[in-house]
């Protein structure tokens, strides 16, 4: 569970947050993150939320961002406003960290999807440290009113998702339900 101060880390992409307001001591309102960007990450999936905003203060270094096909470079000081169902995804490509102030509005389950998929990325779902394809389809399942990907679109996500699904059932693969909360 998230709570302010704990830190996670995706020891893959080197991508740490720390937690400062959640869920819970908004009501509900907003997350606040600071997180770190580990200098050259990769560019993750292009990706937005169809209920959520968020807002990007960067505090040390820069930060890539990619906004509906727009390459954008932010540096310290530099503010983003992302509305809701905005296309986006970002990453430091730079040779230094970067330090970002990072709030989610409202906050739904956001800090539990974090903790879920860093998680899934440390005990090596996967290489990039974004989860392997049929982790990462019961998340965004799961989590469909904080995360969708850009692509495919949202019905093909949908029918893709559902059948993923019942091959996990027939597998007998659970995402662990609280597995990464402390």
């Amino acid at each position: 569970m998230a709570y302010p101060e704990k830190i996670i880390r995706n020891q893959k992409t080197g991508q740490a947050i720390r937690f400062i307001r959640t869920s819970r001591d908004t009501d509900g309102k907003c997350l606040e993150m600071e997180s770190i960007f580990q200098a050259g990450s990769a560019q993750p999936p292009a990706h937005y939320h169809p209920q959520q905003a968020e807002d990007f203060t960067v505090l040390e270094g820069e930060l890539t961002v990619r906004v509906e096909g727009e390459l954008k470079i932010l540096h310290a000081g530099d503010h983003l406003h992302i509305p809701k169902n905005t296309v986006h995804s970002m990453w430091n490509g730079s040779t230094t960290d970067t330090v970002v102030n990072w709030q989610v509005r409202p906050a739904l389950s956001t800090e539990y999807f974090f903790e879920t998929a860093f998680g899934l990325a440390n005990e090596g779902t996967s290489k990039s440290g974004i989860p392997s394809f049929l982790p990462m389809s019961l998340l965004a399942r799961r989590f469909s009113s904080e995360f969708r990907l850009a692509k495919p679109g949202p019905i093909t996500q949908k029918i893709l998702f559902g059948f993923l699904a019942l091959l996990a059932r027939v597998v007998k693969y659970r995402i662990p339900e609280g597995r990464y909360l402390d």
